[in-house]
C-alpha cells in the first residue's frame, strides 16, 4: 500500500501535476459544448481545428497502444476521441442548421422587398412637392440615431466590463476547482494503493519503445501544434473570439502544462526524456499557441468590442 513505498517530494509533484491534468483534460471541451449550445451556433469554433486536432488525438491513441502504455493512457485517448466526435458534430449540425435557415431568410426578403418596392416609391414621391421636407426629417432621424447610439454605447461598455470581470471570475473558480479535483483525487489514489510511485530508474525500459510508436507520437505532435494556426487566423481574420468559450482554452493551457511537468518531475534522465519527447512537444508547444488565443481574446473581444476599438 502507500507505506511500503518512499514517496519523494518528486514523485509526489509528478503524480499532482498528472492527475490535474487528466482533470483537466476530461472537462476540456464541456465549456465549448455549452457555449455553442447556448449561442445556437458554431460559427466561432474553426472546423479546421476540430479536425486536425481529431487526426492529432487518433495518432496519439494509435501510437499509445503499440507502444502498450498503461490502460488509463489509452483509455484517455480513447476519450479523447469520442468526445473530440462530439463537439464536431455538434458544430457541423450548427452550421448545417443556421445555413438552411439564413437560405429561407434571404428568400422570404427578396419576396417581400419586390413586393414593398412600388409602395415605398409612391411615398418618396409624395414629399416632392414640400421643398427640405425630406432633409429636415432625415436630419432629425440621423441625430436621434446618433444620440441613441451613443448613450446604447456608454451603457453597453459598462455591461460588458461587468460582464468580463463575471466571466474571468467563473473561469478562476472553475480552473481552482479543477485543479483541486484533480489533487483530491491523486490523494486518494496514493492513499488506496492504485497509485504508486515509480522508480526513475524504470524509466529506462520506456526507452525501448516501437519505432512506429515513435513516429505516431510525433505526427500527433505536429498535429497539435498545427490545429490551433487555423483558428487563430480565423480569430485575426474576423477581429473577435465570439462563440469561444474561454474556459476552454484556458483548460487546455492547464492541461498542457502540468501533463509536461508532471513527466519532467518525474525524472530528466536522457532515455526517459527522448522517449516521451514527442508528447513534450505536444503539450508544452502548444502552450505558446494557447497564449496567442489569450491575447487575441484580450485584444478582440466578442466583435463589439473590437469594432468599438477600430
Amino acid at each position: 500500500m502507500a507505506g511500503t513505498v518512499p514517496l519523494t517530494a518528486h514523485e509526489a509533484l509528478s503524480g499532482v501535476f498528472g492527475s490535474v491534468s487528466l482533470a483537466a483534460w476530461i472537462f476540456l471541451l464541456v465549456p465549448q459544448l455549452i457555449e455553442n449550445y447556448k449561442q445556437g451556433s458554431a460559427e466561432g469554433i474553426s472546423l479546421a481545428f476540430l479536425t486536425v486536432w481529431f487526426i492529432g488525438d487518433i495518432t496519439n491513441l494509435a501510437g499509445a497502444i503499440w507502444a502498450g502504455l498503461v490502460p488509463t493512457v489509452i483509455a484517455l485517448a480513447v476519450y479523447f476521441c469520442f468526445a473530440d466526435l462530439i463537439l464536431i458534430a455538434q458544430c457541423v449540425y450548427y452550421n448545417v442548421k443556421n445555413a438552411r435557415k439564413a437560405r429561407r431568410k434571404s428568400a422570404r426578403s427578396t419576396i417581400s422587398d419586390g413586393a414593398e418596392q412600388p409602395l415605398l416609391h409612391r411615398r418618396e414621391s409624395s414629399n416632392y412637392g414640400l421643398p427640405g421636407s425630406h432633409r429636415r426629417r432625415s436630419s432629425a432621424a440621423s441625430r436621434r440615431t446618433a444620440e441613441s447610439m451613443q448613450r446604447h454605447n456608454s451603457l453597453g461598455s459598462i455591461a460588458e466590463d461587468d460582464s468580463d470581470s463575471t466571466e474571468w471570475m467563473k473561469n478562476t473558480l472553475s480552473i481552482i476547482g479543477v485543479c483541486l479535483i484533480g489533487a483530491a483525487g491523486w490523494a486518494i489514489a496514493w492513499k488506496t494503493g492504485v497509485w504508486a510511485p515509480t522508480p526513475a530508474e524504470d524509466g529506462k525500459s520506456d526507452a525501448e519503445m516501437a519505432m512506429g510508436a515513435q513516429i505516431l507520437g510525433y505526427v500527433s505532435a505536429v498535429c497539435y501544434l498545427g490545429a490551433r494556426i487555423p483558428q487563430i487566423i480565423k480569430n485575426q481574420q474576423d477581429r473577435s473570439c465570439e462563440g469561444l468559450s474561454l474556459l476552454f482554452f484556458m483548460l487546455s493551457l492547464l492541461g498542457n502544462a502540468t501533463y509536461g511537468a508532471g513527466i519532467l518531475f518525474h525524472s530528466v534522465e536522457r532515455d526517459y526524456f527522448l522517449t516521451n519527447l514527442p508528447w513534450l512537444i505536444g503539450s508544452l508547444g502548444t502552450m505558446v499557441e494557447d497564449a496567442t488565443i489569450f491575447i487575441q481574446f484580450r485584444v478582440f473581444g466578442n466583435g463589439e468590442q473590437s469594432s468599438a476599438i477600430v
